[in-house]
């Protein structure tokens, strides 16, 4: 399929959820409307002259809000590579980034590129907004205080780090001029420089379900600013791939209460279910104690 289907697509998607949030239950179609898009989808066309596809929408029809910057579509209709397939186009991903200095300022203050970590064939996908101190230092995702939480989170769903992938839409820490420590949080020019190395990892995974952790990572990856808290533990699509927002780890670390525990564990069960993983009584009532307890 084209790429300006999956512009469409994900357009209308977003403004029926904006819709839905606004509390519009039903949205009026005309008939010339419901006949087009009952029509196949248009296919790519691999080589010759560009040419122009027409509207599946009538002129008659309101146009809808611009989508976000559009990532280019996943690769759906191919079949999945080999482990070892995966495991060189990674590779390759890997130097590229590695090397990869579009940022010059982040590029210059950081000490490790962080890549991303886990398995190549893993159906469950986190993705954070940009490396903090300890993911500099270190050069792996996750793996301060934060990361810790998240580990645990992922063991309370019975499954392990490595099971899992988890990754950042920036490779590289926001640079923090003139303050010795803290981080700060990532320009829209910068996610959406680094988001194409993201969007070969998820072409070269293939998640099956996608989790986007804290407001940053659902505005990198949606285009969506409104509040977190609106938004979490409501499915929503990625390049054709369910996602799930929910509250960063390192927010429950700020907001100990119960309350926002449980919350984040709800959001987690939907995943689970989506995942079809076996949910046990002792998991379902785990809100009841403490993940950082």
């Amino acid at each position: 399929m084209s790429t300006a289907y999956y512009q469409a697509l994900d357009a209308i998607i977003q403004h029926v959820e904006a819709l839905q949030e606004r509390g519009v239950r039903f949205i009026p179609v005309a008939p010339e409307t419901l006949a087009r898009l009952r029509e196949p989808p248009p296919v790519a066309v691999p080589a010759g002259p560009a040419r122009s596809v027409p509207s599946p929408f009538p002129s008659a029809t309101p146009a809808l809000p611009t989508a976000p910057a559009a990532p280019p579509p996943p690769l759906a209709a191919s079949p999945p590579l080999s482990l070892e397939a995966r495991a060189a186009a990674m590779a390759g991903l890997r130097q590229r980034v590695l090397a990869c200095v579009k940022c010059p300022r982040l590029a210059a203050a950081r000490r490790n590129v962080v890549f991303g970590v886990g398995a190549l064939d893993a159906r469950l996908m986190f993705v954070g907004e940009a490396p903090g101190a300890d993911e500099d230092a270190q050069g792996e995702p996750f793996v301060g205080r934060a990361g810790e939480l998240l580990t645990k989170i992922i063991r309370t769903m019975g499954l392990t780090r490595e099971a899992v992938y988890i990754g950042n839409i920036l490779k590289c820490r926001p640079d923090t001029p003139g303050q010795a420590s803290g981080n700060r949080k990532p320009t829209p020019e910068e996610m959406q420089t680094c988001l194409p190395y993201l969007h070969e990892q998820i072409d070269i995974i293939r998640p099956e379900v996608i989790v986007a952790l804290g407001a940053t990572a659902v505005e990198g990856l949606l285009g969506r600013t409104a509040g977190i808290t609106r938004i979490r533990g409501q499915w929503h699509t990625y390049r054709g791939t369910p996602l799930m927002p929910t509250y960063h780890p390192a927010y429950l670390l700020r907001k100990t209460s119960l309350d926002e525990k449980r919350r984040v564990w709800e959001d987690m069960l939907l995943v689970m279910e989506r995942l079809r993983l076996p949910i046990s009584e002792k998991q379902r009532n785990f809100f009841l104690k403490a993940l950082t307890g």
